[in-house]
């Protein structure tokens, strides 16, 4: 007997490999406009709300332009920087064949969403895509995850949020639902290793061990 009806995923971090494709376009455009470079903790501590937020809290009038210029060169550079972790498309394929519910929860924006997951050939697979752009409040808030179980009349008590993060475990612990904290990203593992969750995967093989033995 399966033991989860629905399992919700995280994008960065957590399916892809996209910290560096996200640091890299944001400073592509902070060089550009701002005429300056942030750290990789700069730009993470602005996590939270979709690129939209932050670019416009950065860019003021030149939004616009710098808008379309960081997806522009989010989506050429996705190939060459970013990339799924390798065995998840098999672990995500499993999962699919049997019938369990399969969500995104994001604090991605839509467009950016959207490219990772078709770059990485794996859109198609999820019946629910919750991005940053579709909720009022952000992780950790667990509007997204309420959104999920809301729509397939799900029991929270058979649901799974999988993520890298401490706003992807909060969020879980919020909505009542089981947290996965994945750390096979070197970033989340140096940055999250200390977390505790209900389960805790080093890698994409413990995963998809679990993935077995449990659906």
């Amino acid at each position: 007997m399966k033991n989860f009806d629905g399992i919700i995923f995280d994008i960065d971090g957590t399916l892809a490999a996209t910290n560096e494709l996200i640091f890299a376009s944001f400073n592509h455009v902070a060089e550009k406009y701002l005429n300056k470079k942030f750290t990789n903790e700069e730009i993470v501590s602005q996590f939270g709300p979709p690129e939209d937020v932050i670019l416009k809290k950065w860019m003021h009038e030149n939004f616009d332009s710098a808008r379309h210029d960081y997806y522009h060169f989010y989506q050429t550079q996705h190939d060459a920087m970013a990339s799924i972790f390798p065995g998840l498309t098999e672990a995500i394929t499993s999962i699919k064949k049997h019938n369990i519910k399969l969500g995104i929860f994001t604090g991605k924006g839509k467009d950016s969403s959207v490219i990772t997951l078709r770059a990485i050939d794996v859109y198609d697979f999820f019946d629910l895509i919750i991005t940053g752009d579709d909720v009022k409040e952000h992780k950790p808030s667990p509007e997204g995850i309420h959104k999920f179980m809301e729509t397939y009349n799900l029991n929270n008590e058979r649901v799974l949020m999988i993520g890298d993060s401490i706003f992807d475990i909060n969020a879980a612990k919020g909505a009542g639902i089981k947290s996965a904290l994945v750390l096979w990203d070197d970033f989340s593992r140096l940055k999250y290793g200390h977390l505790q969750a209900d389960y805790i995967f080093n890698s994409v093989d413990e995963f998809q061990k679990f993935i077995h033995n449990n659906i």
